[in-house]
């Protein structure tokens, strides 16, 4: 693929990059739509979080299966059938009356954005040389994370000028301009399958991921010590346990569990989930904090958070550029430390800050994250030979989620138990005229996510120092 020309290059990056960002921008889409969809399709609260909870279980759950395909049959062709459904599905979304059928339509629609989340970073590393691949993969990064941030912004504005119907409708000519584009410019593969699909190991995968999210997901509400929260851990661990066991015995296994004894890939990996637990600490908490303590208006609050995908947008491609220059690793600690430090001064907040000073902490924060993904991405993508680029693609997409499911347990975990303690009894939501419990519970959350994302530092420094070692010993 080294020989594709600069155009048709960029061309491929737009059409991935836009589908990239379609089906980022559908796990945060809705939420903001959420009340108006209950009361349209007369369900209760909890019921309705289905539609956003069933699209992140479901691409978690397939995720793995895609990249295997995408490895077997051709990356590009399991691509484009993930536009394909992932269009499909927005469509009868935002035409059916019949809350089941919006759920059916929306595990379609996941399983095709797991078609493209699972391919899209190997097809970017085909068709990109080494010297510019840090900046594609940047901005494909770029686009994860705006889609993931902007989608509650962007859902509020069609909400407010039509109808809830037009979150998905909008999707439909966007994936059917990025399909009809993708079979004209996309890398036309030859590769025909000589291995089997690994059905138990998918099985198994599936039944501990879906499990996990779900109890991650619930616990708080149900309590982590009720019994089916307890069924759901017991199930995702003993599932996770029988995975190990069959995939290292099965001739063709879902994943090659040798590609994590690449130590690089491995940590990159573990530092990527890191910095994603952290930063959607972050994204879960400070909305609370800014309507609820400093008592901003909805659009305030929206404007202040579109900060974060702003900068990232300037300074994630710059990051993967730079990364094709003097290498990735010295980013990536520059980086997760920027963060760190971020969330560190982050936990200094309370009800009286200067709004001045909670800024500069986001824009910190926000170079810091832009610093480390591209150049993270490229090391992840980079480590493996070609034929594994599907799979390692869409083990990067799931420790993604993975992160961001994580993130959000963690930090609504530390949040509430740390109010609970202040204010005496277990409480679930932020109490009136007790802004003293949130700011203290708070504290914990941001003092955890720095700590978690400090531990990322101090790893990526040793890798950084023991390849220069490497490097003058070799010299």
């Amino acid at each position: 693929m080294e020989n594709w020309g600069d155009k048709s290059r960029w061309f491929v990056l737009i059409i991935v990059v836009m589908s990239t960002f379609m089906s980022a921008l559908d796990s945060s889409i809705v939420n903001v739509a959420l009340p108006k969809m209950a009361k349209a399709l007369e369900v209760t609260t909890a019921n309705i979080q289905l539609v956003a909870t069933s699209y992140l279980i479901v691409i978690a759950g397939t995720v793995l299966i895609f990249g295997r395909l995408g490895d077997m049959f051709g990356k590009t062709k399991i691509f484009k059938y993930g536009i394909g459904l992932f269009t499909i599905g927005s469509f009868l979304c935002g035409i059916t009356s019949s809350f089941p059928i919006l759920i059916i339509a929306r595990v379609v629609q996941a399983i095709g954005a797991a078609g493209t989340m699972a391919n899209n970073q190997g097809i970017i590393t085909e068709v990109f040389p080494s010297n510019e691949r840090g900046k594609a993969l940047g901005f494909s990064g770029t686009a994860v994370a705006l889609g993931s941030l902007v989608g509650p912004g962007l859902g509020g504005l069609i909400v407010g000028v039509a109808s809830w119907e037009y979150i998905f409708l909008i999707n439909v000519p966007i994936g059917l301009v990025a399909l009809f584009f993708s079979y004209k410019l996309l890398p036309k593969g030859n590769e025909k399958a000589k291995e089997k699909m690994d059905i138990i190991g998918s099985v198994l995968f599936m039944l501990t991921i879906v499990p996990l999210f779900i109890t991650l997901n619930q616990g708080l509400n149900r309590g982590f010590k009720n019994p089916i929260i307890l069924f759901g851990f017991i199930t995702s661990v003993i599932s996770l346990v029988s995975f190990v066991l069959v995939e290292r015995k099965r001739k063709n296994p879902l994943i090659e569990l040798q590609i994590f004894q690449n130590k690089l890939f491995s940590l990159s990996i573990f530092c990527g989930f890191i910095s994603f637990v952290a930063i959607f600490c972050n994204n879960i908490i400070l909305p609370f904090y800014l309507q609820d303590v400093m008592v901003y208006t909805p659009q305030h609050t929206g404007l202040i958070l579109m900060i974060y995908p702003a900068i990232l947008t300037v300074v994630a491609p710059v990051s993967g550029h730079l990364s094709d220059k003097i290498g990735s690793e010295i980013l990536t600690f520059i980086g997760l430390m920027l963060i760190s430090i971020g969330l560190l001064l982050m936990s200094t907040l309370n009800e009286n800050s200067n709004l001045i000073n909670l800024i500069m902490f986001i824009v910190i924060i926000s170079i810091g994250m832009g610093l480390f993904q591209s150049p993270n991405n490229s090391l992840v993508m980079s480590t493996v030979p070609k034929n594994k680029l599907g799979i390692a693609g869409s083990i990067n997409a799931l420790v993604r989620n993975f992160g961001m499911v994580c993130g959000i347990a963690l930090a609504t975990t530390l949040l509430y138990s740390g109010m609970s303690f202040k204010i005496g009894y277990r409480v679930t939501d932020y109490m009136a005229g007790r802004s003293d419990a949130f700011i203290y519970g708070m504290k914990i959350v941001y003092i955890t996510a720095a700590i978690i994302c400090f531990i990322g530092t101090i790893l990526t420094f040793l890798r950084l120092k023991s390849k220069k070692i490497m490097g003058v010993n070799n010299v």
